[in-house]
């Protein structure tokens, strides 16, 4: 009976063992893996800087879309949850969205080697946050289902283990963005 009583116990000690060390590994990839995307999104902060300086030198008088970029840009790098960063990058996107629609008006811009240069840059590293995404969220979903599912959940539970947001895209970010040139 005592021999039972400590196999038991060695047993459920183990494998609460087990799944707290899977649910940390797991806590660690995700973390690991919004790192990588805030080296990316920090890319992207430094270089719109020099792309509205470019535009701004051939479209002065779109101050307004100007404004917007600054405005997003700052509120992207002060968020301070996953959320909040979902939300101002989302913003973020529809601003840069409109600044390549102004830039569409101007062909001599367009014909710039300094924008085409900061545009592929952009681009690229657009991609890269669009691979570091789908990294995040992919963790995101296997440490959700570690503390979601049986017998995972049970141990969350007693280590305060909660499920994490994935960074998501918004459904307005693939539309084409309104511009008013009047």
């Amino acid at each position: 009976m005592i021999r039972n009583l400590i196999f038991i116990s060695l047993v459920v000690g183990l494998s609460i063992m087990y799944y707290y060390n899977i649910t940390i590994k797991s806590r660690n990839k995700k973390r690991d893996a919004w790192s990588s995307i805030n080296v990316q999104l920090k890319r992207r902060y430094d270089l719109i800087p020099n792309l509205v300086q470019t535009v701004k030198g051939y479209a002065s008088h779109e101050s307004k879309v100007f404004e917007h970029i600054a405005d997003a840009r700052a509120r992207a790098i002060g968020a301070d949850n996953i959320e909040d960063q979902q939300a101002a990058e989302n913003m973020l996107t529809q601003s840069l969205k409109s600044l390549f629609a102004v830039a569409e008006a101007y062909p001599e811009l367009k014909a710039s080697h300094n924008f085409q240069n900061l545009q592929q840059q952009l681009s690229k590293v657009e991609e890269d946050i669009q691979m570091a995404r789908r990294y995040y969220n992919a963790c995101a979903r296997e440490y959700n289902n570690r503390v979601e599912t049986f017998p995972g959940l049970i141990v969350a539970g007693m280590f305060n283990f909660s499920p994490v947001s994935y960074f998501e895209i918004d459904i307005e970010e693939s539309q084409t963005p309104k511009v008013d040139f009047s």
